[in-house]
């Protein structure tokens, strides 16, 4: 399996099925919380209320799922591969598996999974199987994200 490198911008044609990349970590924190809280509208207590998130099987706030998706989106952003090249966000398929609490480090896992070519739209489908993963390695949440991706030729 190659390794992809952060590279500025691939095209579809430079993706290969099992080239895989690995960001760096980000931690979460409270101020990322309350800000995507705002943002949202989303002010469940599980997220927001210190006292009645320790009633929940958490013991304590956790953030938001979509939270962390946005988050992964963002660490796989900096790498570079997507930069200039990606035409559009065109799915996902996506579970949450585990809590992300205040001062949990996630980082992100995509591979290659399928390649699908749509000459007719400039590029074509890259699906990559995504894996975010905690500073223990556990899996929080995974599934599978579907670009559409500039061809060379477009």
């Amino acid at each position: 399996m190659a390794d992809l490198r952060p590279v500025q911008g691939l095209y579809y044609e430079d993706y290969t099925v099992g080239d895989a990349i690995t960001s760096q970590g980000r931690t979460v924190t409270e101020t990322d919380i309350v800000n995507f809280a705002m943002l949202s509208g989303d002010w469940n207590p599980l997220h927001t209320d210190a006292e009645a998130a320790k009633e929940t099987p958490y013991g304590e706030r956790i953030a938001h799922g979509l939270l962390v998706l946005s988050m992964a989106t963002g660490l796989a952003e900096r790498l570079g591969f997507m930069q200039q090249t990606v035409l559009g966000f065109m799915g996902l398929e996506w579970q949450f598996r585990a809590a992300v609490k205040i001062g949990d480090t996630i980082r992100v896992h995509a591979a290659v999974s399928e390649l699908k070519p749509m000459a007719r739209l400039g590029g074509g489908y890259v699906t990559f199987k995504v894996q975010i993963f905690n500073q223990e390695d556990k899996t929080v949440q995974r599934g599978t994200w579907t670009l559409l991706v500039k061809s060379k030729e477009a």
